[in-house]
């Protein structure tokens, strides 16, 4: 079975994909599939394409990069003769792609929505969308033989946006690392030691995103510090990741303004932002207290260093597929606060996170509750987590039930368990 993999970015662009695809097609390949890549270049695309290896990725240069259109891809794509298409994403060429590959060879394909039809999904770039679904993308959609959603969230999610398909309800995963002692890494570290001096570490990383909620996170750390003085000496906050639109500098303008120290580690960091908060981050430094540091990009080990030395992460989203972040932050076994958008609500059940609204408040009332907790607490939260992921989102296990999945859109399998149907859904009241 000759399976194709087609994203718009191959890179660290594509966010959450960059990991999560990836990773989908070393699952698959590992079950005696053969696995082939296709998305568009970047500048960052020829250094992250080593992340693929051992995978066979092509990347194509585009003529209209922010549709990610190359008139490459579909040529590329029916030389591969592939047996059917996964294709990740929406609301791009790729979409576009797909259909035109299923007319020319009449074999099937799989779209993986990841996230993209969740309601506030929807009204981001709103009328975008509606014109990108009238040209194409229901087209898109209603022509594959299955959609895959990360959890029963998104399903519905599917559902609520008309789609009648046969579902796939199959998560992202995630590999375990080996676990050191973040103290140890706190203390030999530079980039810690400047700005952690002891303290404990609330991480925030992923993309820099106004759907990450973090100016409301800010603006709630300043009155953490103000209703809990004593917070200031043993926490800090680091928010790490890659800035979308410039929303990097907005934050930094936000915590500045709000009289916070901010320390900026970034090595991005602009020269209007440099010339605006100068005295305050020299002060920062010389007191050895920051309480927010912005940490920048963060990919391979510099990320993994990210985890191991946090004390708690948090993602305060308003709407996510399924976050990569939080399977990543329970791997390394750190406790969690997240929203109910964040669609892991076995995480709480398992009492791996603390679940938070969007709201200040809701954000304020979990923070308190994380602070306040003893390190044996928040050290037995997070190894929950770890163990939730290895029972539940591991890389094995999912590669075996999407290869179930494509063996059956050909024909040539078994209905997988993974499969949900609108009858059965109606049927069970989902």
């Amino acid at each position: 079975m000759k399976v194709g993999f087609l994203v718009s970015s191959v890179s660290r662009e594509a966010g959450g994909l960059f990991q999560s695809v990836r990773g989908l097609a070393k699952a698959v390949t590992s079950t005696n599939t053969t696995a082939s890549v296709f998305g568009i270049s970047d500048p960052n695309s020829t250094f992250d394409l080593l992340k693929w290896r051992p995978l066979s990725v092509c990347t194509y240069r585009p003529q209209l990069r922010p549709w990610g259109y190359s008139n490459k891809l579909v040529p590329a794509l029916l030389a591969a003769d592939l047996d059917i298409l996964s294709t990740h994403g929406l609301w791009k060429y790729c979409s576009v792609a797909s259909r035109q590959w299923h007319r020319r060879t009449g074999r099937p394909y799989i779209v993986h929505p990841e996230g993209m039809l969740d309601s506030w999904a929807l009204r981001n770039a709103m009328w975008k969308k509606r014109i990108a679904a009238l040209l194409y993308e229901d087209r898109h959609l209603r022509g594959a033989p299955c959609l895959r959603a990360l959890c029963e969230a998104e399903a519905r999610s599917i559902r609520s946006y008309g789609m009648r398909n046969p579902i796939c309800v199959i998560p992202n995963g995630i590999d375990l690392p080996e676990l050191v002692e973040s103290s140890a890494l706190k203390t030999e570290s530079p980039v810690f030691r400047t700005f952690a001096q002891g303290r404990k570490i609330l991480l925030y990383l992923g993309r820099l995103h106004p759907k990450k909620n973090l100016g409301n996170l800010i603006r709630v750390w300043k009155q953490t510090l103000n209703s809990h003085p004593s917070t200031n000496a043993p926490w800090v906050l680091a928010i790490a990741g890659w800035s979308q639109g410039g929303y990097e500098e907005k934050l930094k303008h936000l915590a500045d303004n709000l009289g916070l120290s901010v320390l900026d580690v970034s090595s991005q960091r602009s020269s209007a932002f440099a010339k605006a908060t100068a005295d305050r981050e020299v002060n920062a430094q010389s007191s050895g207290s920051p309480s927010v540091a912005f940490l920048g990009s963060r990919f391979g080990t510099d990320k993994s260093d990210c985890y191991r030395a946090c004390d708690g992460f948090i993602l305060p989203s308003l709407s996510e597929g399924l976050p990569m972040t939080v399977l990543e932050a329970w791997a390394y076994a750190k406790p969690v606060l997240m929203t109910s958008e964040c669609n892991l609500l076995e995480g709480f059940t398992a009492g791996a996170a603390l679940q938070i609204g969007t709201s200040p408040e809701e954000i304020a009332t979990g923070l308190k509750q994380l602070i306040e907790m003893s390190d044996d607490d928040r050290r037995a939260m997070g190894i929950r987590g770890r163990t939730l992921v290895a029972t539940r989102f591991s890389w094995p296990r999912i590669g075996e039930q999407m290869r179930s999945v494509y063996e059956w859109v050909l024909g040539g399998g078994p209905t997988p368990d993974a499969i949900r149907y609108e009858r059965q859904e109606s049927e069970i009241g989902v």
